[in-house]
């Protein structure tokens, strides 16, 4: 088993989702997701990508992503609006309660701890 993995949406299958509909606020986004890692202890990587839309998002987890590409808005509830476009790389810290908006398809690379 090697030691290194590439970040690289051809290794994996995407996987198809969407916003729970209670948390959806406007449009109908659609995600695609590759899950690149899965590994014990609850360690996620991997690239997302989503249509656009705005729905609430509330994080238990911890996340680190890097854009890509496209353009979306992040808005901690009480807080200002985040613009994130290509390059921007941000961490989503337990108890972050907000909305996530995606002004046009956006994809990024995500690692995940729970």
């Amino acid at each position: 088993m090697s030691h290194m993995l590439r970040f690289d949406p051809v290794t994996a299958e995407a996987e198809i989702g969407a916003p729970a509909p209670d948390r959806l606020i406007s449009g109908t986004p659609e995600f695609r997701t590759w899950n690149i890692e899965e590994a014990p202890g609850g360690l996620y990587a991997g690239i997302w990508e989503s249509t656009p839309g705005k729905w609430r998002v509330i994080y238990e987890e911890w996340e680190y992503f890097h854009i890509l590409s496209g353009y979306s808005i992040v808005t901690e509830e009480g807080g200002e609006a985040v613009h994130l476009r290509p390059g921007h790389r941000m961490v989503l810290r337990p108890g972050f309660n907000g909305t996530w908006e995606v002004v046009e398809t956006t994809r990024k690379d995500y690692v995940v701890r729970l």
